[in-house]
């Protein structure tokens, strides 16, 4: 008797490595996966924008990300004592010029070389909807808390969203590694502040463009996530307290489905391995100076060791073990 219906993903031909470099872009669930891949000290590069959610906004930053287009004075606005670029993320708000413009492209120069040496790449899409900035007719990827009169919201349009991930599939392909593996999902994170009609409005035309476009293009492949969540986790205990976003298990049980479809057998040893570790190092002693402690500190430090001599690129950056 089954009491669920399980999403499967379909097993990969093409597998990622140890050394592989996985870029990833979009909404704050492409984080969620992002943080797991660097737990697991794979080589990662997340949001060179900071969370983005649309197609229009994500395309625009891979592609100044492909050309290293980086941002002028001219880009930017002032708002509340800060100089902000509506294309970021309020993490890069800062209340100087030159601040502002060397974290945004200090991002995009590190963004840019990453991007050269990438095998995959997830994009996780969160919603359809877009802000216009009325001032400057610009659309925009973050409304920094601006009052909402100075925005115009809309639906992007069937042919918006297409172009987008055209333009996008195009960048990276064009920049990545011969090859590149491009991922694509929606997030499973609902938008209830559009309304929830609108949200799955919104869901739906980025599914629907989705699989119209990567049907044209080689190694695109579309991850079921949001299905995941909705179909196979359709439990309200998959959910943090906000009832909106996926919690830790949630998150990990997607991850895993990726790791059965996508990794080598080498990479899930490689993660589960650094998982432990990583798991041992948030122990904290009352007494560094403890034979017991020291050697229970040693044991991790050996375990490093191991798992260093499996990659070229470093890994546990732990002042305690440098």
């Amino acid at each position: 008797m089954k009491f669920r219906t399980e999403v499967n993903l379909p097993d990969s031909a093409i597998k990622i490595g140890i050394e592989d470099k996985i870029f990833s872009i979009g909404s704050c669930f492409a984080t969620e996966i992002s943080d797991l891949l660097a737990k697991g000290q794979l080589q990662t590069l997340n949001n060179s924008f900071g969370t983005v959610f649309n197609p229009f906004s994500i395309n625009n930053a891979v592609k100044r990300l492909h050309d290293s287009d980086f941002y002028t004075e001219e880009e930017l606005i002032a708002y509340d004592e800060k100089f902000i670029s509506l294309d970021h993320h309020t993490s890069f708000d800062t209340r100087f010029v030159h601040q502002t413009l060397a974290k945004i492209n200090n991002q995009i120069e590190k963004g840019n070389r990453f991007l050269q040496t990438t095998s995959w790449v997830i994009v996780t899409y969160g919603t359809s909807f877009i802000y216009e900035f009325l001032p400057k007719q610009q659309l925009v990827g973050n409304c920094h808390k601006i009052p909402q009169k100075y925005f115009k919201k809309r639906l992007l349009t069937h042919h918006e969203i297409v172009n987008s991930i055209e333009e996008t599939i195009l960048n990276l392909k064009d920049i990545c590694n011969e090859n590149v593996q491009i991922l694509f999902t929606v997030s499973p994170v609902r938008h209830t502040k559009d309304g929830m009609v609108e949200n799955m409005l919104s869901k739906s035309k980025l599914i629907s463009a989705l699989h119209e476009v990567i049907n044209s293009f080689e190694n695109c492949t579309y991850l079921p996530v949001y299905e995941i969540l909705m179909d196979d986790l359709r439990d309200y205990r998959f959910y943090k307290d906000d009832l909106i976003h996926p919690n830790s298990q949630a998150v990990q049980y997607i991850f895993e489905k990726l790791a059965e479809a996508y990794f080598t057998d080498d990479t899930k040893n490689f993660i589960q391995e650094n998982f432990k570790i990583s798991q041992a190092l948030l122990h904290r002693s009352d007494n560094e100076k403890d034979p017991k402690h020291l050697v229970f500190m040693k044991k991790i430090e050996e375990n490093i060791k191991n798992q260093q001599g499996k990659v070229k690129h470093k890994i546990f950056s732990d002042e305690r073990f440098s």
